[in-house]
């Protein structure tokens, strides 16, 4: 029950996040923003969506909220280095990036997780 929650709320953050970086995308067309307002909106993508895969793994389980969000968030780093590797067929990510994202991902699915 507990896994299954969380490959919803994964699966369900990973939606998300393909709908926010559809609007980021529009926004960039439209309004030429610059590299700084593309980094911020990247990093609020991934905060949003761990936050929101969190609540949702809070919600299902219903015991120990903080601790499911943590692993959503997790999960969800996890699978976004796994992706950005199969890509690019190489590590390109600086030590002190992944770390920021890493707490990114992790803090705004236990956020969710506390909240729900």
């Amino acid at each position: 029950m507990k896994v299954r929650a969380v490959l919803k709320s994964l699966l369900f953050s990973y939606a998300l996040t393909g709908v926010f970086l559809l609007m980021l995308a529009f926004l960039l067309f439209s309004f030429n923003l610059g590299e700084t307002a593309i980094a911020a909106g990247i990093s609020a993508v991934y905060v949003l969506s761990c936050f929101l895969g969190g609540l949702m793994a809070g919600k299902l389980v219903k015991k120990d909220k903080y601790l499911w969000g943590i692993v959503t968030g997790f999960s969800y780093f996890l699978l976004l280095l796994a992706v950005s590797f199969a890509v690019r067929r190489q590590w390109d990510m600086s030590v002190s990036h992944a770390v920021t994202t890493f707490f990114m991902c992790v803090g705004g699915g236990a956020l969710g997780g506390m909240l729900s």
